[in-house]
Order: structure tokens, then C-alpha cells, then sequence
């Protein structure tokens, strides 16, 4: 950090001393005391500077609020918590998270793209022209599959079973990555959407579907290994998935995300996903694609 004498922060303000005296007996400007001296952090007055930036409409703030949009995870919430980030989470599914964060609305999106790609999520980014200097960073890989009753009753294994048996499932909202799971599964099986009894309305995060198939108002639903130990439900595996962190490649370098990124190298992330379980944490931290 690099600190400007009186003189010095004047001259990179472009103002007078006497004014920068007026604006440090006002409280109005960044600054601190030290042996009868003042002292001026440079990257401080920046900020001074751009937060009083007119900005013609439309145009997006230079930093969006620290929130962490997309989809719905127990282990990164508890790593939000946990890494003292200061980070909130703000879950609406993978594609709203990525709307967000190109609208300056968060500052990152948690997302997790099903299509028939071999790299989903990096796939999906690099077909956003809109988004620009942007950086994939790994989080987890995650389990995903069939969250059933205790002693799955009704003995389903696929979703083939579920349109043999009529059972009715419980689905995630347009644009969530459990959805686009469905869809790209139900494609491969040989589906169309009226094959299956769907659960309305749909549920907005895996713990609230985990809780319409513990409740019984469905007999099955798409989620994470984690949702399903968490509600006491029985799991059957279909895929692992990347789970992901997009962000603007600026943020990657504030103090809030590199806290956060501190805390996925350490020991206790990783108990902490097995103690959730169905996570891999190989690829945590990881730059996975940027642009």
C-alpha cells in the first residue's frame, strides 16, 4: 500500500493544498495522522475519486455489490461463512446468477451448465459475447442424481422409471443447471416434457426439493448427494458435474474472493465437503477459463 505526503496527494488530485486541507478538516477525505504528518493511501483516494464518478444511464458501476448469485450449494455457503469473506449468496439459479453478474447486480455467479459439451460451464461462458474479462475458478466437482424416499419405494432407478410408474417428480425452475440436467437427460432417454408428472409449482433450490420428496408431495426430484444426506433421503447417482465461480476478472483480485479462495486451499474445506459428501475439491481454486 502506498501512502502520499500532503504535497504529493495534491499534485495526483490535481487541487490546491489549501483544499485538500479543507476537505481533511471536513472528514471528506480518505486520510490518517501519523507522527503530526498526513497521510494519504493512494489506492484509497481512487476510490474517493470513483465514488463520486457521474455516470451516464446505463452505464454499470466500476464494482458490483459483494453478492454471489447462480445456483443454490451447502458447502459454499458454508465457505462464504466460514472464509470471513463478508460475501453474501443470492441464489436464483445458474442462469439468473449469470444475468447478475452481467448486469453489475453481483459481483459473481455460482453456475453449473448442462449441455452436450465436454466442458459445460466453459463452454456455456465462451458463447457469451456479451461477457467480457470474465474467469472461471473450479470450486467443486458434485454428484448429482435421483433423491428418493427412505428405501425408494417405488424402486426408481432412471427416468425411464419414473414415466413407467407415474411418479411425480419434483423440478427446479427454468434456468437452473438441475433443470438443464433434466432436460439433457430426458433427451437422452428419449423423453418429452408431458412424460413426466412434474411437481408445480417448481422448487427453487435443491434443499427445497429435498424437502417436497421427504414431505411426500413428490416421489422423486432431481439434486446434489448433499441435499439428499442432509433431508435423510435415499440417493441414486447419474452424473458429477463442475461446479463453478464466474466472475469479472478484476474481482478475482479483492480482498472479499481471495479470502474466499484462501479457504478452499485448506484442509478444512475439504473435511468439510467430505463431512456433506458427494463433493470432489480437487479442482478448487483452480482457473478453469477466462476470457
Amino acid at each position: 500500500m502506498k501512502f502520499l505526503t500532503t504535497s504529493e496527494a495534491a499534485e495526483y488530485l490535481r487541487l490546491g493544498e489549501r483544499k485538500l486541507y479543507e476537505l481533511v478538516a471536513e472528514e471528506r477525505i480518505p486520510c490518517s495522522k501519523v507522527t503530526g504528518k498526513w497521510l494519504f493511501p493512494r489506492h484509497e483516494l481512487d476510490r474517493w475519486v470513483m465514488s463520486g464518478l457521474a455516470r451516464p444511464a446505463g452505464m454499470l458501476p466500476q464494482e458490483a455489490p459483494p453478492i454471489v448469485g447462480g445456483s443454490q450449494d451447502d458447502l459454499l455457503e458454508w465457505s462464504l461463512r466460514q472464509s470471513g469473506s463478508g460475501l453474501a449468496s443470492l441464489t436464483e439459479g445458474t442462469e439468473s446468477g449469470v444475468g447478475r453478474l452481467q448486469r453489475g447486480e453481483a459481483a459473481a455467479a455460482a453456475i453449473h451448465f448442462h449441455r452436450a459439451d465436454a466442458d459445460p460451464n466453459a463452454a456455456a461462458v465462451a458463447d457469451m459475447a456479451q461477457l467480457h474479462d470474465v474467469v472461471l475458478v473450479g470450486f467443486a466437482r458434485r454428484e448429482q442424481g435421483l433423491l428418493l424416499p427412505p428405501g425408494n419405494p417405488k424402486s426408481l432407478n432412471t427416468l425411464a422409471d419414473v414415466r413407467t410408474t407415474g411418479a411425480k417428480i419434483a423440478v427446479r425452475q427454468r434456468g437452473a443447471g438441475a433443470d438443464m440436467l433434466l432436460t439433457l437427460l430426458m433427451g437422452i432417454a428419449g423423453l418429452s416434457p408431458g412424460d413426466l408428472d412434474r411437481l408445480e409449482p417448481p422448487c427453487l433450490t435443491g434443499p427445497d426439493l429435498a424437502a417436497a420428496v421427504r414431505t411426500g408431495r413428490a416421489d422423486c426430484g432431481i439434486a446434489t448427494r448433499a441435499a439428499a444426506s442432509g433431508a435423510g433421503l435415499d440417493f441414486v447417482p447419474l452424473v458429477w458435474e463442475n461446479f463453478d465461480l464466474l466472475m469479472r476478472q478484476r474481482t478475482y483480485f479483492l480482498p472479499p474472493f481471495q479470502a474466499l479462495l484462501h479457504l478452499m486451499r485448506q484442509q478444512v474445506f475439504a473435511d468439510r465437503a467430505a463431512e456433506l459428501t458427494g463433493y470432489d475439491t480437487a479442482p478448487a481454486g483452480q482457473i478453469r477459463f477466462f476470457k
